[in-house]
């Protein structure tokens, strides 16, 4: 696990820096930091608007007294997509994005789901409780 930590925080950094740099390189360095400005601006908008519906869903569904499952699931992609979005680089915007938009975030949060049933059938995934 540490391995992987230390991987996707070296080696993402570092592809993203040589993207942004090659991307640069073909439209000039400020359309470059523009395009970076613009998504993190759009992405906070986006994840603003976003987080608003998924809690006045949440809202609606615990006055109904069921438990918001979804809508909790929803919430966390949001943030993390809004996170990516902050993040400067392209591939984090495009997960970033993709985290934000309720059809893409519906594939990526099925794709989630099945790998946590995976592991919770196969016993790899443990819930502890603090005392």
């Amino acid at each position: 696990m540490l391995l992987r930590m230390l991987l996707l925080f070296t080696i993402v950094p570092l592809f993203e820096l040589w993207l942004l740099i090659k991307v640069g390189q073909v439209i000039g360095a400020w359309p470059t930091v523009l395009l970076v400005a613009l998504t993190g601006f759009f992405g906070v908008l986006l994840a603003r608007s976003q987080g608003m519906q998924v809690l006045y869903r949440m809202q609606y569904v615990v006055q109904s007294n069921a438990l918001p499952a979804e809508e909790l699931l929803d919430g966390v992609c949001i943030l993390v997509g809004g996170a990516l979005l902050l993040t400067p680089g392209i591939i984090t915007d495009i997960f970033g994005f993709a985290l934000l938009f309720p059809f893409t975030r519906a594939l990526m949060k099925e794709t989630v789901k099945k790998m946590l049933r995976r592991k919770m059938t196969g016993g790899t995934v443990y819930i502890y409780r603090r005392r």
